[in-house]
């Protein structure tokens, strides 16, 4: 007999920890969730840059955290540099990011994930997706596959010394000779990653891989071709490393983090009680540049690499982080490019130079490094590289990450086209709170765009076609005013609670932090000052979070006084966005069934048709978002979709 699981995750990667996770949390201690993946060790490794969070990016660790994830727990207990970006403008555009120690942040995600009694970690690879009557029915493990047992001794929970490089799960190679295994299921959540068909590029030099030292998954693209899926291309890439003792930072500019830092998760000042946060040692980052003689050396060097001479084809890079290469090219007039030296762990040598990006041979890129003030005698630890992959085009997902054309399957993170680790965790959590939904018999969860990032992120997937990996900007977001860092909360907590993704501690947490906004709020509204209401006082710009604690008394905490402060700021424009939000409300939500056949719609232009066909989306308010589709087409929908209702609600005649 096949064993079973209520929800298979395929990657370890931050998708794939995070579905993990949410799958464990909604299914209950009854449930059963396997987590393959090639080399457990690797769970929850930073591919790239060692940080995590941003503008954007930060809000979106805020609501993963805020939905019961891990990634705002992990980078608390691990981060060695915290800072709150764009703080001289308003707090609706303002996003933590913190340096990780790379080593610590993979240890502290395993060990998170060991504490989930109903997840198995199988080491091995998939070569079949198992389908039965058009439904996901489980899948086909390689030979020696096998479940991974974590032990917890391997880590040293003080991350003293450099123990906190040995990862939770040992590495396990697999075992020729046994026979491939199946195990039944009807939801799978796909995290692949840069895996499927991963070829990585330095130069001239080939080799197949997801990333450096790890191999490529070949069959999973074949699997998904063979079920009807239409596959893209798309290409990453990473920067050198360096040897911090090589480099001289005395004279360039150095970067510290916060005095005071902010944490991701609301449960940080309370995971470990009595310790401080940060727990880590903090480090600073230092500014060097490119130069105009780099510049030189690259477009003289520009038929090497693989972008430029034909060696990468049909693949597109993030244009928001492109490589050196793209960056001379596009940016001809540019003398020189910020590059930020980033420390990746506290307890090893490895810079990460953030801002180089490249796949040019590693002679090229030698001098590259060279020309750069303080690395004039830099030692290069790793070499830059490209890597290309294949991804789904996400028009074939619904906004709740499940895949139209295969019930069960759920693909995440970097295989729908989107880059970034917060992108991918974001989606992670959906994809393992739908996967598991469907395993209990319940309908699945979207988030709106007026509700969370992660609700913007999944809707412009579905709604549009990415010429690039995608990457959340506070841009895309039409609502941000109300999506902003510090009200996750409050906007995502109780809806986790009722889905089952909030644990009884993180609920007295959000509880207690719900009763002291109320008292706040309170006593804005009741003070006066110089015969003003303290609320409308607080709304000067001029006015100091430091004086308003002056003003109210108590113990208040002050990022609660600056989290109502901010409410008070934007309540016009919030005001005014709900009004429009309710408005739409009733046309957001309005769905668009599966009968719909929009080449037979009368009146509908044959654009339209083809684009609605093609993206079949859910709801109206995704279809309002289409190139291509009309404010006429809308109502002609609306139009076919009463009549088509009446119609079916006419009894047949006897």
């Amino acid at each position: 007999m096949h064993p079973y699981y209520h929800v298979i995750v395929i990657g370890g990667g931050h998708a794939g920890a995070e579905a993990s996770a949410a799958a464990a949390s909604v299914l209950g201690e009854e449930g059963r969730v396997a987590l393959v993946t090639m080399d457990p060790a690797r769970i929850g490794q930073m591919s790239c840059n060692p940080a995590i969070g941003g503008l954007a990016k930060g809000q979106m660790v805020r609501e993963i955290d805020a939905l019961g994830g891990l990634m705002g727990l992990a980078i608390d207990f691990t981060g060695i540099m915290f800072r709150m970006l764009n703080t001289s403008k308003g707090a609706a555009v303002r996003g933590p990011r913190a340096q990780a120690d790379k080593y610590a942040y993979a240890a502290e995600v395993q060990r998170l994930i060991s504490t989930r009694c109903q997840i198995d970690v199988i080491a091995g690879t998939v070569d079949d997706i198992v389908v039965h009557d058009g439904s996901v029915a489980g899948l086909r493990l390689s030979s020696g596959a096998g479940v991974v047992v974590a032990d917890a001794g391997l880590i040293d929970r003080n991350l003293a010394g450099t123990d906190i490089a040995r990862p939770i799960y040992a590495s396990c190679p697999e075992r020729p000779g046994t026979e491939p295994r199946v195990i039944r299921t009807n939801a799978i959540v796909l995290t692949a990653g840069t895996f499927m068909r991963g070829l990585m590029h330095t130069g001239e030099e080939q080799s197949p891989g997801g990333r450096i030292g790890e191999a490529s998954a070949e069959g999973m693209s074949a699997v998904l071709r063979r079920l009807g899926f239409s596959l893209g291309r798309l290409k990453t890439g990473t920067p050198p490393r360096l040897a911090a003792e090589s480099i001289d930072f005395a004279g360039l500019d150095r970067q510290e983090g916060d005095p005071e830092p902010t944490p991701f998760s609301d449960m940080s000042p309370v995971q470990l009680p009595g310790q401080r946060f940060p727990r880590m040692a903090q480090i600073a980052c230092h500014l060097t540049a490119t130069t105009s003689q780099a510049h030189d050396l690259i477009r003289a060097n520009l038929h090497r690499a693989p972008m430029y001479s034909g060696q990468i084809k049909a693949s597109s890079g993030p244009r928001y982080c492109p490589s050196i290469e793209d960056k001379v090219v596009r940016f001809g007039e540019r003398e020189s490019h910020h590059v930020f030296l980033e420390p990746e762990s506290g307890y090893t040598n490895e810079i990460y130079c953030n801002g180089i990006s490249t796949s040019l041979p590693t002679d090229v890129q030698e001098r590259l490094v060279h020309l750069m003030p303080g690395c004039e005698r830099a030692r290069v630890l790793r070499w830059g590289y490209a890597v290309e992959y294949d991804m789904i085009w996400p028009h074939q997902i619904d906004s709740t990450c499940m895949a139209k054309r295969l019930p069960g399957l759920f693909p995440a993170g970097q295989i729908n086209c989107t880059t970034g680790y917060e992108e991918a965790a974001g989606q992670g959590v959906i994809a393992g709170l739908n996967a598991a939904r469907l395993a209990l018999g319940r309908d699945p969860v979207r988030l709106r765009r007026d509700q969370a990032y992660i609700g913007v992120m999944l809707d412009d997937l579905v709604t549009k076609t990415p010429r690039e990996p995608y990457r959340m900007f506070t841009s895309r977001a039409e609502h941000r005013l109300m999506l902003r860092a510090d009200n996750v909360d409050e906007r995502l907590t109780p809806l986790g609670r009722n889905l089952g993704l909030i644990d009884e501690p993180r609920w007295k947490v959000f509880q207690k932090n719900s009763q002291e906004l109320a008292a706040i709020r309170d006593r804005f509204d009741r003070l006066l000052v110089e015969g003003r209401p303290l609320r409308e006082v607080a709304r000067r710009p001029e006015v100091t979070i430091a004086e308003l604690m002056g003003v109210l008394g108590g113990t208040f905490r002050p990022r609660l006084v600056e989290r109502v402060m901010n409410d008070l700021r934007y309540e016009g424009y919030i005001t005014r966005q709900r009004v429009q939000i309710k408005r739409q409300a009733k046309a957001e939500r309005m769905a668009l069934p599966a009968w719909l056949d929009y080449a037979s719609v009368a009146g509908l232009r044959a654009e339209a048709a083809d684009v609605l066909d093609r993206f079949r989306p859910a709801t109206m308010g995704q279809a309002s978002r289409l190139a291509g589709v009309n404010p006429a087409d809308l109502t002609l929908l609306a139009v076919t979709i009463r009549r088509g209702w009446s119609a079916k609600a006419q009894p047949t005649a006897g």
